[in-house]
């Protein structure tokens, strides 16, 4: 006698997956395991779905943050989509070191 089938809440599905949840972790809210899952065909399409949907809301955000001022995000997304970066400025002190090490050195070659 075969099992009985299991229905997946696939609208669960959608909503878990559309937050980044893994399928570890969906499987573990339905019950169920990730073999379970992973051969339903419906699943892998709305798992699939979902986690795009949820990847160009969590953007939609970030865009929408910078719009209205978020100093960090907008960095950020300066880094990410305009190839903007943190220059490392040699700071007074390293230019201090520097010149003593020459200075040194000369005074060294002096004496020889």
């Amino acid at each position: 006698m075969a099992r009985p089938k299991i229905e997946l809440d696939y609208h669960t599905i959608e909503t878990l997956s559309n937050i980044q949840c893994t399928q570890v972790e969906i499987a573990n809210v339905l019950g169920v395991s990730v073999d379970t899952l992973q051969r339903d065909k419906q699943f892998n399409e709305i798992y699939k779905k979902g986690m795009e949907n949820g990847k160009a809301s969590l953007r939609r955000l970030q865009w929408k943050s910078a719009q209205d001022g978020n100093t960090t995000m907008l960095i950020w997304l300066g880094k990410q989509y305009l190839s903007q970066k943190d220059n490392k400025d040699t700071t007074d002190q390293e230019s201090h070191e520097k010149l003593d090490k020459i200075l040194k050195g000369i005074k060294d070659a002096t004496k020889s």
